[in-house]
């Protein structure tokens, strides 16, 4: 009853509350999925329910939705190639275990598929996508002068990280997770520091994770190496609810979510009840509200003529960049994608999750593609790369 009281005053209905306490997850639940150990029946439950173990926070969907209408010409099919071979687009849902997916070609529809039961209002778990739209807030708090630039020490604006691994550490180096500070993200391994992070979110002690990361030793100087790092992400969360004065989920309500045309509400999973959000993770939404967050990015961040994202950040945060000399294929915690002749041209880029989680944005074809997922393990047991699918659907597309 505890539970069910705490996510409804985080603002997670009544309804789904109870109906998760009717499916009666528990704290092991939380890590055997995060070990890749769920049963196919458990996972599809828990990756279709918002809150697993944990608090909610509501991300308030606005008056009006964007409209989505579709295309004239419908992709039915396609060829999948990759690994040497031709398949096509039922291999690639069925082999790749996909719950849904979209295509928005110019922005409208041209492919929009759905499996396990699930429908355009099915909530879907987006794993580490949500560090994607974490660092996009960061934009709209620089835009709206909340942040002064990404060159801005951290401890101006989280003086509690002072002294620890994070001193010394610019936003830039956060959002490029280059921070130096040491990190082992193995889903798969317990000892791991991202499921210790996992037993903190389990544990729902508020200020728990931000207290584990500023104790965290610094490995490298900043800028030096990158190591991929849910804690990262957690400290972006932190940093956008010192600078905003509002919650993530609030504020990404307000700046994008409610004006954009999000058609429904969704939901994002917190440290605590009232507590930060777990920005690296835990955004539950629907296919086409992430495919309409992929259009506003496509966008370059504007909405209505009224520009959310500063110019040029966009670019900025999906492209390569240099660390230590060498090119990293990773941005401001977005994923640029190369084309099958491994060119980066088009500028097309990704945010993932684990479990087969896509926001895929093409800017030179006009594409969004999302692909939401129910694979076995956290990484490796797609049959396809799920690149090799997004550059097949640019080949299919005809632009």
């Amino acid at each position: 009853m505890d539970r069910e009281m705490g996510l409804q005053r985080d603002g997670t209905t009544k309804a789904a509350a109870l109906e998760a306490l009717q499916n009666g997850f528990e704290d092991q639940d939380a890590r055997n999925a995060y070990a890749g150990k769920l049963r196919p029946d458990r996972q599809l439950k828990m990756f279709r329910d918002d809150s697993w173990v944990f608090s909610t926070r509501l991300i308030k969907r606005g008056t009006h939705a964007y409209p989505l209408s579709r295309a004239k010409r419908q992709i039915d099919d396609l060829a999948v190639h990759a690994n040497g071979t031709r398949y096509d687009l039922v291999d690639y849902i069925s082999r790749n275990r996909i719950a849904g997916v979209l295509v928005l070609n110019r922005g409208e529809i041209s492919l929009e598929h759905y499996e396990f039961g699930n429908d355009a209002r099915t909530r879907w778990i987006s794993m580490s996508m949500a560090k994607s739209i974490s660092t996009t807030l960061v934009g709209a708090a620089i835009q709206d002068g909340l942040i002064r630039s990404v060159d801005d020490p951290l401890i101006r604006y989280l003086p509690q990280l002072k002294g620890g691994g994070y001193d010394s550490v610019s936003i830039r180096h956060l959002l490029q997770m280059t921070s130096g500070v040491r990190w082992d993200d193995t889903h798969t391994d317990p000892t791991s520091e991202r499921r210790i992070m996992l037993d903190m979110q389990i544990a729902q002690q508020p200020g728990a994770i931000l207290n584990f990361l500023s104790r965290q030793p610094r490995v490298a100087d900043p800028g030096a190496i990158w190591n991929y790092s849910t804690g990262e992400t957690h400290v972006v969360g932190a940093l956008i609810h010192a600078a905003v004065g509002r919650w993530c989920a609030d504020y990404l309500s307000e700046k994008i979510w409610q004006p954009f045309g999000m058609e429904s509400d969704a939901s994002w999973w917190l440290e605590a009840p009232h507590g930060l959000e777990v920005a690296g993770s835990g955004i539950n939404a629907t296919l086409r509200d992430y495919a309409r967050f992929g259009q506003f990015m496509l966008n370059d961040g504007v909405i209505g003529g009224t520009r959310v994202l500063p110019q040029g950040w966009v670019q900025e945060a999906t492209q390569p960049r240099q660390i230590a000399g060498q090119q990293l294929n990773y941005g401001y915690m977005w994923w640029p994608v190369a084309a099958r002749n491994g060119s980066f041209a088009d500028g097309a880029y990704s945010a993932r999750g684990i479990f087969g989680q896509y926001i895929y944005i093409n800017p030179a074809r006009q594409l969004v593609v999302v692909v939401l997922s129910a694979r076995a393990k956290p990484k490796g047991s797609e049959v396809i790369a799920d690149n090799d699918f997004f550059n097949s659907v640019v080949e299919a597309s005809g632009v």
